[in-house]
């Protein structure tokens, strides 16, 4: 830990926008490794995933919000929550655009709730690998003319393209400050959270669409296997919220349940750099996206925030 400045920069930066623009892609990116879950059906985040990125001078905090929008059940209501009470907490908000898609009603809604925010306002704008290079003036213009950016900086989070450039940027507004973080860690979130997020993605992957927004996924246990000392046990329940959805993720005789745990736990021994054996449950718990209860069990806790 660092307890002198000596010029050492250090800050919080909060990482928002609509769902789906690709804010997770790009937290993974800067960190160096998959910390936060991804997917192509929007709202995947549901919990603030922060990302630790430290350099010689300086160190970046990133914390990734779930892809703002306006709620519609009690879950909906929490990650708005969540996503708004890092606007107080930061010294540089990213808002994260989607160079692909036309400005639209999802990003006036994010942006409307930046007006008066006394934070500098970036804008990035991502996934310039799906656009024409010649349209990207074009495309900034109108994002200017939505709002008073202090910078507007075009990157790939996929492929990488100026996010170099991009955290270079960031440290110039950064104030002097101390290092919160050892330089080697990326994320401050336990390893627990971090196994339930990779579970849950590859049930993402897998589920039919009206399946994602209805899982959640609860750690059990986690040990070292009784039998074997180099191998990790991971207990897990995967919940939804109606018995036709049990059936689905289990999937016709097992199938599918089984190519989520096989997925999950190549990522999980990735993780914890060690063979895992995963045990995989579904439970059904009805209606749990609207009942306070049940969010703050499965570790939707606002009060946290």
């Amino acid at each position: 830990m660092q307890l002198e400045n000596n010029g050492f920069k250090s800050g919080f930066i909060s990482i928002i926008g609509r769902p789906n623009v690709g804010k997770s892609t790009f937290l993974n990116r800067v960190v160096g490794q998959k910390i936060a879950i991804m997917s192509d059906k929007p709202q995947t985040t549901r919990n603030k995933v922060q990302g630790v990125v430290t350099t010689n001078d300086s160190q970046m905090v990133f914390i990734d919000t779930p892809g703002i929008n306006e709620p519609r059940h009690k879950l909906g209501d929490f990650m708005l929550k969540v996503a708004k009470n890092t606007f107080r907490e930061v010294d540089v908000l990213l808002f994260v655009a989607s160079a692909d898609d036309r400005i639209g009603k999802q990003d006036r809604f994010v942006l409307d709730m930046l007006k008066g925010i006394d934070v500098p306002v970036f804008l990035v704008l991502n996934k310039i690998d799906q656009v024409h290079p010649d349209n990207l003036p074009k495309i900034l213009e109108g994002y200017r003319n939505e709002f008073d950016f202090k910078e507007a900086i075009p990157i790939s989070a996929l492929q990488g393209n100026n996010v170099e450039n991009l955290l270079a940027k960031i440290t110039e507004y950064l104030p002097e400050g101390p290092q919160y973080y050892p330089a080697d860690q990326v994320t401050d979130h336990p390893e627990r959270f971090i196994i339930s997020e990779l579970i849950r993605e590859k049930a993402l992957h897998l589920t039919r669409e009206e399946i994602p927004h209805s899982i959640a996924v609860v750690i059990e246990k986690i040990a070292p296997d009784s039998d074997n000392k180099d191998m990790i046990r991971v207990q897990a329940t995967i919940m939804v919220e109606r018995d036709s959805q049990k059936g689905i993720v289990i999937g016709k005789k097992g199938a599918l349940l089984k190519e989520i745990g096989s997925r999950a736990r190549a990522d999980i021994e990735n993780l914890l750099g060690s063979k895992v054996y995963l045990e995989l449950w579904v439970k059904v718990q009805k209606d749990w996206r609207n009942k306070a209860v049940h969010l703050r069990d499965f570790g939707f806790r606002d009060d946290e925030y």
